[in-house]
């Protein structure tokens, strides 16, 4: 006896779909975002188990599982990990092209933040080099507050 999907063929139709949404950080979430909005700071969450500090914040420590509940200020200045360099532009980049994506891992901070590098000429970008956020004159409570991280 066959089975009916034996003789049925995979349809595959190419398309894109753009769903706008809304989405809500959360009260973690918040308190980073009016932080900097309202006081250009960057603040981070430390986990009481393993004492790491996480920059986005997170309610729960991905090492230990377990709530986390103190906020601690960082420094808006760090070393550059990683970059790359976007030479075309999409409708996902904030700017046109070309521009540069950096991991910045934040003094006062474990893991990097992913950000926009600015204020640098591509043949200056090297890994390691110190780093120190730019904020944005109009601040609206999301990541763009930091405009860009330019060396230090």
């Amino acid at each position: 006896m066959t089975d009916w999907k034996d003789d049925v063929k995979n349809i595959v139709c190419p398309g894109r779909i753009k769903v706008p949404y809304t989405w809500s950080v959360g009260e973690t979430g918040s308190r980073f975002f009016v932080a900097l909005r309202d006081n250009q700071e960057i603040w981070g969450i430390k986990c009481r188990a393993c004492g790491k500090v996480y920059v986005y914040p997170v309610k729960t420590c991905p090492e230990c599982f377990i709530q986390t509940e103190e906020w601690v200020k960082v420094e808006d200045t760090g070393t550059l990990e990683s970059f790359t360099i976007v030479h075309y532009s999409h409708s996902m980049h904030p700017f046109k092209a070309p521009l540069v994506y950096g991991l910045v891992k934040l003094d006062g901070a474990d893991g990097a933040l992913l950000h926009l590098i600015g204020n640098v000429k591509a043949e200056q970008l090297k890994t390691g080099m110190r780093v120190k956020a730019v904020f944005a004159e109009e601040r609206k409570g999301s990541i763009m507050d930091i405009k860009c991280f330019a060396p230090a």
